[in-house]
């Protein structure tokens, strides 16, 4: 019986983990049972109906555009069937993803195969098994610290790792929050699997908190391995998120990515405390992942189709007005510094801003390339 509630549960309702839990502990008590599911476990296809009754800030701000000071928009016509408001340049904003609509966005492992298979051919999208990304992630690391294993030891031939077990040693002349402070990015990041491995996203398996691989994760594990208290854990926490960067072309994904940063946060929060982080911790993360994970065409570095070509301008001339057609030089010229579109912004969350003296100063993410 218990059984069956669970699975109402978490397949049929769609539940968040942490209402889930609620019901499923006052199952138990009814039941006379001591175990009790663990907050969010399993849980990998996370409704936006749930985020939004539970958090309403922090949908819209996981939805913000920082570059063009609206949500983000769906970039894809993916869903032009659902009608007015889905199609490539409309907003993706709450109402159109909750209520009735709250299971539309959902991660590729579960689209149909007809769905893969035309985000494939419409815009390349193919996503990498968890196992490949451990594999590219522990290079990284192991040219960081200088030695192979420190993370998990993998098993190509049977496509899976084991996670080492003490708490990770760091080399000589480097601390854990460096290795915290280390900037990462992740480039057209998909779901993010990359940096954050709640599930493999090309199996939608879900993967235990102990063997996640992510870059992220791995910060998130080393902090809750060196930290004692809730304010040092938190404090670091929000470190290691300011110094992961991803970007995405298509707006579903970019808020699956999004929310999975988000869920990981409250994940690991929870299993080095055995309670969920307050309210306000929960919508400084969703604002930091709301910069740091941003909506861009990773090959001009501007928002997704904001070049203008063929464009009919009016033009001020000594003999009146006059139409001009404007076009792209940078489209033109395959030169990323000369685009007309609108080039995104990114928060250097450590640069001081000479004339406020404020930390924090909004640059071009261009201007990163040398």
């Amino acid at each position: 019986m218990r059984y069956k509630i669970y699975s109402y549960l978490f397949d049929n309702l769609k539940l968040n983990g942490y209402l889930c839990s609620i019901f499923i502990y006052r199952i138990e008590v009814t039941l006379n049972c001591r175990s009790t599911k663990s907050i969010m476990e399993n849980i990998v296809d996370i409704s936006e109906n749930t985020i939004y009754k539970m958090f309403p800030q922090v949908l819209e701000t996981l939805l913000k555009d920082h570059t063009t000071q609206k949500p983000i928009f769906w970039a894809t016509e993916s869903y032009a069937s659902m009608g007015d408001g889905y199609h490539f340049f409309d907003a993706i904003t709450p109402e159109k993803i909750i209520g009735e609509n709250g299971l539309i966005i959902r991660p590729r492992s579960v689209k149909t195969k007809e769905e893969q298979a035309g985000r494939t051919k419409e815009m390349a999208e193919v996503f990498t098994p968890s196992w490949v990304c451990n594999a590219q992630n522990n290079l990284v690391d192991e040219a960081w610290f200088g030695r192979q294993n420190v993370f998990n030891v993998e098993y190509p031939e049977e496509k899976r790792w084991e996670s080492t077990q003490a708490p990770i040693v760091f080399p000589e002349g480097k601390t854990w929050k460096d290795y915290v402070r280390a900037t990462r990015m992740e480039i057209t990041c998909g779901e993010a699997p990359y940096l954050v491995s709640r599930y493999d996203t090309t199996t939608g398996e879900f993967i235990p908190l102990q063997e996640r691989i992510g870059l992220l994760d791995r910060k998130l594990r080393v902090i809750s391995e060196n930290t004692k208290t809730s304010s040092e854990w938190l404090s670091m926490a929000q470190e290691a998120y300011k110094n992961i960067y991803a970007y995405e072309w298509q707006g579903d994904n970019l808020l699956l990515a999004r929310e999975a940063l988000l869920m990981s946060f409250i994940e690991y929060y929870e299993a080095k405390f055995g309670r969920r982080p307050l309210t306000k911790s929960i919508n400084y993360i969703a604002y930091i992942i709301s910069w740091n994970v941003w909506q861009m065409d990773g090959l001009k570095g501007v928002v997704p189709q904001s070049c203008r070509n063929n464009h009919k301008k009016t033009v001020k001339t000594l003999f009146g007005e006059s139409n001009i057609i404007e076009n792209c030089e940078g489209c033109q010229q395959d030169d990323i510094k000369r685009h007309n579109g609108k080039y995104c912004l990114i928060r250097d969350w450590g640069l001081r801003d000479l004339k406020t003296g404020e930390n924090n100063r909004k640059i071009k993410f261009i201007d990163l390339i040398k």
